[in-house]
């Protein structure tokens, strides 16, 4: 019971210590456009809509680009994005990009 409680307590709290500042990020975003768009809305359907996605996600699926998790479509194209980026970069954008209308 003791271990729940401190595992709803990490849920409920690491999203606010981990977030990344929405302003930052759009000013980070210009290299992201190209392919996901402006307004995080992508003009082309192979690449993915990123407006309005949730923050943790977004900031997950960097991570995982960076690590070399992900496979497939475009990873490698991604890959290459993200490999400069620090972690407080990838908070960021992904705050940015979740503050934006779907």
């Amino acid at each position: 019971m003791k271990q729940w409680l401190i595992a709803c307590f990490v849920a409920a709290v690491l999203p606010t210590w981990a977030a990344g500042d929405a302003q930052r990020g759009a000013e980070k975003a210009a290299s992201c456009m190209a392919c996901h768009g402006t307004a995080g809305k992508a003009a082309v359907t192979l690449y993915p809509n990123l407006a309005g996605q949730h923050a943790p996600y977004l900031e997950h699926a960097l991570q995982a680009y960076k690590k070399g998790e992900r496979s497939g479509g475009q990873a490698e194209v991604m890959k290459a994005f993200v490999a400069g980026l620090s972690d407080s970069d990838m908070a960021d954008l992904a705050a940015y990009y979740s503050s934006l209308q779907p």
